[in-house]
């Protein structure tokens, strides 16, 4: 069994960065790949980036691409998302989550979830 609880989010000028982090129970943490979600009112869940259970292999959607970096501390059982140059459009509530799967990029994919950070860009 897993608990996630992100932090990290707030508000930030468009062009900012912000890094989340998500903070992970238990000693099995390696065993899960971890994704990071976002949602804003009205819209489904969206996948944003994942990482390989070694941290070898990272997924990004196209919309972050080569402005996220996700990362993690299988010792510090944390994973990260490093947001560089923010646009309006990324804000949104971020998730992080857990899967004992590899289809990265579905939800459904994905065993536990955090309570969410909200991370607001202003223009």
């Amino acid at each position: 069994q897993v608990q996630l609880v992100e932090s990290g989010g707030g508000l930030v000028q468009a062009g900012g960065s912000l890094r989340l982090s998500c903070a992970a129970s238990g000693r099995t943490f390696s065993s899960y790949a971890m994704g990071w979600f976002r949602q804003t009112p009205g819209k489904e869940r969206e996948f944003v980036a994942a990482i390989s259970r070694s941290g070898a292999y990272t997924y990004y959607v196209d919309e972050v691409s080569g402005r996220f970096t996700i990362s993690r501390d299988n010792v510090k059982n944390t994973v990260y998302l490093e947001m560089n140059s923010l646009k309006p459009e990324d804000t949104a509530v971020y998730y992080c989550a857990a899967s004992s799967t590899g289809l990265y990029g579905r939800p459904t994919s994905y065993d536990y979830w955090g309570q969410g950070t909200q991370v607001t860009v202003s223009s």
